[in-house]
């Protein structure tokens, strides 16, 4: 994780980035028209579309590289973390949520990755940036609360090897009922020297684990038996995620040299064995997508621990440029054998034509065995514009469901570090994705609840009937309110100031579900210009109600 701009695809700043070039061919102006109204038409996605939840504070416009958890001994709580130190939670499953940031003496840099263990305790790993001494990146942090995230303790440094950096971690907890339920296991990537590229220095993938809960944790353990070079490219050993399997197994896939590689513990990882491929990965992990500021593709595994007929099943899913530079595609390859060997990968996108589908994320549910991905699509877009889809498997990934999750598409801006994944979580027939969009180059952070009808059927049961969008922040006279509505039903939407007094009504009548903009002109009731402040926004339509905060600045 680093911070950098980027200029006609030129990285500036520090520790600078090079990418690959690749070639565009030219084709016929009206025939090229013609065949993309044709592919967006068969592209379509099939079902309607759930509501978007923003989650993140008018505020809060820097936020990305999400994480989100649904707590197995409360399923109601819900947790979710954001670079660099943003934690968001929930009560009332994802309907809801506050904000905090999470503190810590050993630093908090950011690649959030939180997870609830069987017992409900939270934990939060992310990368150390020290405040006094020690080097960039110096260490992996564990924090946990015993509160659903109300507390925090100090966290746990793993991996201290000066000078040597720490990145790119992720954490897994044990929930099944084998011996070794409720280990903690954290995988990462160290850097000789990142960002060098010296034949002598090199990266591994690195592996610890804890067996009390997160207070101590084992020396570090290297895990892949070929390294890499530190560019942070192609040829780096890179996204290592740890998965348990039913009778307590720990899983993982990283990417590197075109490859992705998987290694396993039977002994709930105090031992691994030699490493085996996956899939190659064409043309690498990083890639270039249009509009973000770098994208990768590297692997997210999974595990089958629920009791259906797939109970067992490893699960990869990547996303690589194997059929051009045009067409990002996300894969899924599958095991039975507890990843001896893997299936031929599968094409989890379902559109037809090239078109970009990114930043996939995956989980199965450890009740119903659904596996669900979550991934950026530009099916039915044009330029950077981008939408959100989940696409579900009760196949153990056989075949999929994609369903657009997003309401409206986002733009992302290539100047703007738009982070590295977006994350996914579900539990008993319910999933939520977790997503950054971006405004103007501002981001914020949307959830989405998907319901299985049941447990054989992937049409999505909204669970909520109305989302509303509207600015962080204006500064002219004139503020634009989106909203849509899911079913028919009176529609009622105000404004109110900070003390609760209602300042204006701006719609009081029955309306058919839609989509509908409405403009506040920063009058109140008696056409007079309201003064500078936080605002209220209130939609209610039937016995939904969703608020919202402007801040007017005059």
């Amino acid at each position: 994780m680093d911070f950098q701009l980027c200029y006609n695809n030129q990285m500036v700043g520090e520790r600078p980035k090079y990418r690959k070039t690749r070639c565009h061919y030219a084709v016929c102006p009206a025939l090229g028209r013609t065949l993309v109204f044709v592919l967006l038409l068969n592209a379509t996605l099939v079902w309607a579309t759930p509501p978007a939840i923003q989650i993140n504070q008018p505020t809060t416009l820097d936020a990305e590289e999400l994480s989100i958890a649904v707590n197995p001994a409360n399923p109601a709580e819900l947790a979710a973390g954001a670079n660099l130190s943003y934690i968001f939670g929930s009560t009332d499953g994802g309907n809801s949520w506050t904000e905090d940031h999470l503190v810590s003496t050993l630093g908090v840099a950011g690649d959030p990755c939180v997870v609830f263990d069987a017992d409900g305790n939270l934990y939060y790993s992310h990368l150390s940036y020290p405040l006094i001494g020690g080097s960039w990146l110096d260490r992996i942090v564990v924090q946990k609360s015993t509160d659903g995230g109300l507390t925090w303790n100090d966290g746990v440094g793993v991996g201290h090897n000066p000078p040597k950096d720490q990145d790119k971690s992720w954490l897994a907890a044990d929930r099944t009922n084998s011996i070794h339920r409720n280990n903690l296991y954290l995988a990462w990537t160290e850097f000789d020297v990142y960002g060098s590229a010296m034949s002598a220095d090199s990266t591994r993938i690195l592996f610890s684990r804890s067996t009390d809960q997160g207070l101590t944790w084992t020396n570090p353990l290297r895990i892949s038996d070929r390294g890499g070079n530190c560019i942070d490219q192609d040829e780096t050993v890179e996204g290592a995620t740890p998965a348990v399997g039913p009778e307590g197994q720990v899983y993982m896939a990283w990417s590197g040299h075109d490859e992705i590689r998987f290694d396993r513990s039977f002994d709930g990882g105090a031992t691994f064995g030699e490493d085996v491929l996956v899939s190659t990965q064409p043309g690498g992990w990083d890639f270039t997508v249009a509009g973000v500021w770098r994208c990768k593709g590297m692997p997210i595994t999974a595990c089958d621990v629920s009791t259906s007929m797939f109970r067992g099943r490893v699960y990869v899913v990547f996303s690589d440029q194997r059929n051009g530079g045009d067409n990002t595609d996300v894969f899924l390859c599958s095991s039975d054998d507890e990843g001896a060997t893997w299936t031929f990968p599968i094409r989890v996108n379902d559109d037809f034509g090239p078109s970009h589908q990114f930043f996939p994320w995956l989980t199965v549910d450890p009740i119903t065995g659904t596996v669900s991905v979550v991934f950026y699509d530009r099916r039915d877009t044009f330029g950077a514009a981008t939408h959100v889809t989940v696409a579900t498997s009760v196949d153990g990934g056989a075949t999929f469901n994609n369903v657009r999750v997003s309401d409206s598409p986002f733009t992302p801006w290539t100047s703007v570090f738009f982070g590295d994944y977006i994350g996914i979580d579900s539990w008993n027939g319910v999933t939520y994705a977790i997503w950054m969009a971006m405004d103007e180059g501002d981001l914020s952070v949307w959830t989405a609840k998907v319901a299985l009808a049941s447990g054989v059927e992937t049409r999505p049961v909204v669970a909520t009937s109305l989302v509303m969008k509207v600015p962080a922040t204006t500064s002219s006279a004139r503020t634009r309110i989106s909203f849509t509505t899911y079913e028919d039903a009176p529609v009622r939407l105000s404004i109110y100031d900070v003390r609760g007094r209602r300042v204006r009504s701006l719609v009081a009548e029955s309306r058919q579900a839609g989509q509908y903009s409405e403009m506040w002109d920063g009058t109140d009731a008696s056409g007079r210009s309201v003064s500078s402040g936080m605002y209220i926004v209130r939609l209610a339509a039937g016995p939904d109600v969703v608020t919202r905060k402007v801040v007017v600045v005059k």
